[in-house]
């Protein structure tokens, strides 16, 4: 009887282990936040206590996962909302490389050494730091790569007439997140919350909340996606 209900428990816990970790979404597991790795695992050591205990009643182990669950999924939906709460949860992008130089000081910040950034180098088959322009330590600990070969390309493709104004390449600057306006951003251009209503208004937008996501690149160049296109 008691192996019979260990089987039932064990069976329980996985489908409901499984539907858990269906509805908190499809992101792939090396992606995931230090946050969202936590969740998973303590809801997995609950599952592992109330099948190993068959004394414990199903609906206290239940619970506490489903308030873990809970939890999770407020906490998602809140940080969707608000870019402050996102980048406490889920941290924020750090630079290692920037424009073909290290940045010691970040690295530091981060632990990362120069054996792991010449094995994650190595592994996107760019063997010297050289020819690096940026590299990029995400939020979920990928190392994202901007060729410096990428970037002269896209220095030779301009008209040769642009090609005297021609600024060294950087990485687009966020200014709209869900119809808020990322004051960080405005900074790093110079501009101000007059200058990008403008900007919007020349795209037929009358106001910042009209706008999903908003960037510009190192030419001046807009990106405009709309809310509920």
């Amino acid at each position: 009887m008691e192996l019979w209900s260990l089987f039932l428990r064990s069976l329980f816990a996985y489908l409901l282990v499984l539907l858990i970790m269906r509805l908190m979404g499809k992101r792939e597991i090396g992606k995931l936040s230090i946050f969202d790795l936590a969740v998973f695992i303590m809801i997995a050591d609950l599952a592992v206590i109330f099948i190993e205990d068959t004394h414990v009643p199903l609906v206290k182990g239940i619970i506490p996962i489903m308030t873990l669950f809970l939890g999770q999924l407020t906490l998602s939906y809140l940080s969707l909302k608000n870019t402050r709460l996102r980048h406490l949860v889920d941290g924020q992008p750090s630079i290692l490389i920037r424009n073909g130089r290290i940045m010691e000081e970040e690295m530091a910040r981060q632990r990362y050494t120069l054996d792991d950034l010449m094995t994650q180098l190595r592994e996107k088959n760019i063997p010297n730091i050289a020819d690096v322009e940026f590299a990029i330590l995400e939020t979920s600990g990928k190392l994202s790569v901007i060729p410096r070969a990428s970037v002269e390309k896209r220095a030779e493709s301009h008209d040769p007439n642009e090609k005297s104004g021609f600024r060294p390449f950087m990485l687009p600057v966020t200014l709209i997140v869900d119809g808020k306006v990322q004051e960080d951003g405005l900074n790093q251009i110079g501009q101000n919350r007059f200058w990008l209503k403008n900007q919007i208004q020349q795209y037929g937008y009358k106001d910042f909340k009209e706008v999903f996501f908003a960037s510009i690149d190192h030419r001046g160049r807009l990106y405009i996606d709309a809310k509920q296109d």
